[in-house]
């Protein structure tokens, strides 16, 4: 089946064509007019649904261009200002109206003639939302908020000076790939030391967070703020205790794997000890691989990459061209990270990334080219509760792109024995990725179950989790204060807290598409495609089950997935 996409967005049929979000009370009386909407009939109901997603489609893209040109320019006051104005004053009073438009809806008599297809979905998320919300958290929310901003302000500007050249924190690690053990050892030492810098300000920054966090739980009826989140972030196919049996799941299976390949890499180095900046370099001595040179370069290979694929894929970035909708290199005063920001009313999404050359920026654009796909296979899915699929089905789509993408790989490199080395590379990563998921799961569980705790708590809890689910080979010592506040680095936990076990889910879930894409392309893609234009109108296992896999993280299951990709990887090693 041919994929068309629709380039433009629906006309307004509830806000002015011309409407444009300045003050509060310049979009108050859309505010009132629904409230006051009186549902007399199956077609008000949906009207009223209709009208709700256009308004809040509409907020939702005005605040994501603040956040995005804040992100792009961390240093620019008007863009601080401009997502303030929106975080102090537009989201609090809007956040008002939820609670009572999602009682209009919920306790309509006409909520059992609406279609079956995504409503069911909704209203579940719904009768959730109203019985966690909590008028006396909205100013808590709006303090988080602007708490949350401060993490990529601090982060976003450090910078350090190589060869008399200062570079972003980013584009310094390009060098952990460098075949010079004495460069690389000053790098990761340099890094090291611009984040210790500031790790007493990000301590007393996550004391904060925490210290909120758990108000706002214990407002809401929860006993922490793990259990808060489980209900806010609508975890309804599974349990924290889903997750402890995750965690023991990698430390049986995939942490004896991550040892044998640290051991293999410390002996083809021949070290006397393997320490962190010896991870990244090329155990045969080999230059780091350049898959492409500028943000543009990689842009228009990946582009190439998707029209190997599907045409359709290439046409998602190729539109997103059009609208300038990237943001990729690697510069002073930007957040670091990178991200696919939905723009729920014109559909097309914005991609931000710190492109330095490496691989590592190749496979995000693949990732968050993924994103984009599903933003857009999902943009004309008349309900914005239908586009906001679930983290574990979002990083689904963009997990298994990095490797349904992978035969055409040729494309970033002129000699393909490079290419190999990349794919190697990335599956090696994987085997990373699950652990490391683990430790930081397990660590915000420790975190929100002991919230009263000091620093020093908090680093012991750290050091002996992180022990727990990492390679008993890498040498730490001398650097145990490094080792003690690698947490610091990972930016959801300051900003988007619990957001990181679906990374694990849908890792697990990649990998199962991708054997089925090994196995059958054609089939597999389409399964994957059909799977994501459901949005989240089906239940989560359900669009799993549309994917052609299952949504499973069994020790059984996880070590069936190991085994396939350590094969992988042992076939690429020996082609």
């Amino acid at each position: 089946m041919t994929r068309q996409i629709s380039a433009q967005s629906s006309p307004r049929k509830f806000l002015a064509q011309d409407f444009q979000l300045s003050t509060w009370e310049s979009v108050l009386s859309y505010f009132e007019q629904l409230s006051a909407t009186e549902i007399t009939s199956l077609e008000d109901l949906i009207l009223f649904c209709e009208n709700r997603s256009e308004l809040e489609s509409y907020l939702s893209e005005n605040f994501a261009w603040r956040y995005i040109k804040m992100s792009c320019d961390n240093q620019n006051e008007a863009h601080q200002l401009s997502y303030q104005q929106f975080v102090n004053e537009i989201m609090p009073n809007a956040s008002v109206f939820d609670d009572a438009w999602n009682k209009k809806v919920t306790e309509s008599r006409f909520i059992s003639e609406l279609p079956d297809t995504g409503y069911a979905v909704m209203l579940r998320g719904m009768k959730k939302s109203i019985e966690i919300f909590r008028e006396e958290n909205i100013p808590l929310f709006t303090e988080l908020q602007n708490l949350q901003t401060q993490y990529g302000a601090s982060t976003g500007s450090l910078m350090v000076e190589i060869d008399g050249e200062e570079k972003t924190l980013q584009q310094a690690n390009a060098y952990l790939e460098s075949t010079d053990r004495t460069k690389r050892q000053e790098v990761y030492e340099k890094v090291s030391g611009a984040r210790l810098a500031i790790q007493e300000n990000l301590d007393t920054l996550f004391n904060q967070l925490v210290e909120k966090r758990h108000e706002v739980a214990l407002n809401a009826g929860f006993a922490n703020y793990r259990d808060y989140s489980f209900a806010s972030l609508g975890r309804f196919d599974y349990t924290p205790a889903d997750c402890f049996e995750f965690h023991e799941a990698v430390a049986n299976t995939v942490v004896p794997i991550i040892n044998q390949q640290a051991e293999k890499r410390k002996k083809a180095l021949q070290l006397e000890a393997l320490k962190p900046w010896d991870k990244s370099v090329d155990v045969l001595g080999r230059k780091p691989l350049k898959p492409f040179e500028t943000g543009q370069e990689l842009l228009d290979k990946t582009i190439q990459v998707f029209e190997n694929i599907d045409p359709f894929l290439s046409n998602c970035l190729k539109e997103m061209v059009k609208l300038n909708r990237f943001d990729l290199d690697s510069r002073k005063g930007k957040n670091p990270g990178g991200y696919n920001y939905p723009l729920e009313e014109s559909g097309f999404p914005f991609i931000f990334m710190n492109a330095a050359g490496q691989v590592r920026d190749m496979v995000t654009l693949l990732h968050e080219g993924g994103h984009a796909v599903h933003s857009i296979l999902t943009k004309d899915l008349s309900l914005n509760a239908f586009r906001n699929f679930p983290s574990e089905v979002a990083e689904l789509a963009s997990m298994s792109m990095e490797l349904i993408t992978m035969d055409e790989w040729d494309q970033y490199f002129q000699d393909p024995k490079d290419a190999k080395r990349a794919k190697i590379k990335h599956l090696e990563d994987i085997l990373d990725t699950l652990p490391w998921v683990a430790t930081i799961d397990a660590f915000q569980h420790w975190i929100y179950e002991n919230p009263s705790h000091s620093v020093e708590e908090r680093s012991k809890a750290w050091n002996r989790i992180f022990s727990t689910f990492s390679d008993s080979i890498t040498d730490w010592s001398g650097i145990e204060q490094v080792k003690a506040k690698l947490w610091q680095k990972q930016l959801h936990l300051f900003e988007v807290p619990f957001y990181y076990i679906e990374y694990a889910i849908a890792q697990l879930g990649a990998l199962a598409v991708w054997r089925n894409y090994c196995e059958n392309p054609s089939q597999a893609l389409n399964q994957y495609l059909d799977a994501l234009s459901l949005g989240y109108t089906k239940p989560m296992k359900e669009i799993y089950a549309t994917a052609g896999i299952s949504f499973n993280f069994s020790q059984t299951y996880i070590a069936e997935l190991m085994d396939f990709l350590v094969e992988k990887i042992n076939q690429l090693e020996e082609s």
